[in-house]
């Protein structure tokens, strides 16, 4: 009887669970399709909407001085506030087809994302190759907006796999 019900009770929590991620994926896959819309678009609001700056400063100030120290150069105070902020722009990203590298003529729809996207838990997801040491792009959820909070600091380019066509 004890197995039975301690069956019942995982199988319930691991469905919860599923779900959950279900929810966070849907949820984060709009918030990202609007923000490679912006990037597409080169739409200016829209991109600092989706973003934010704050974070990606950190998270790219941290990655270039990581890379300075590793080829020997120690830059006191690490990158300038201009120079992160010139990254951190719609004209800093590439939007290209996964097995061609063509850059693509329309923005990725959310379907399209949902299969870049790995859900890390409830209020962060990462796009990109997962077999790659680092996110591409890495979004949180803040105050109910998911938003842009890392992002790959030297060869920055998503590659969006063709969406499965419907049988």
């Amino acid at each position: 009887m004890f197995r039975m019900s301690l069956a019942v009770a995982l199988t319930t929590l691991a469905v919860a669970l599923a779900g959950c991620d279900i929810g966070v994926r849907a949820d984060a896959s709009r918030a990202i399709e609007r923000f490679l819309a912006a990037v597409h678009n080169n739409d200016g609001k829209a991109f600092e909407a989706a973003i934010d700056r704050n974070a990606l400063r950190a998270d790219l100030r941290d990655q270039l001085t990581d890379l300075g120290r590793a080829k020997g150069v120690v830059v006191e105070g690490g990158p300038s506030e201009f120079a992160l902020d010139r990254m951190i722009t719609p004209a800093a990203f590439r939007l290209v087809e996964a097995r061609t590298g063509q850059a693509l003529h329309v923005a990725p729809n959310a379907a399209a994302i949902a299969l870049m996207m790995q859900v890390r838990d409830r209020s962060h997801v990462c796009v990109g190759d997962p077999g790659k040491p680092r996110c591409t792009l890495s979004f949180a959820k803040r105050e109910g907006t998911w938003r842009l909070v890392g992002m790959q600091a030297t060869n920055l380019e998503i590659e969006v796999p063709p969406v499965p066509k419907k049988k």
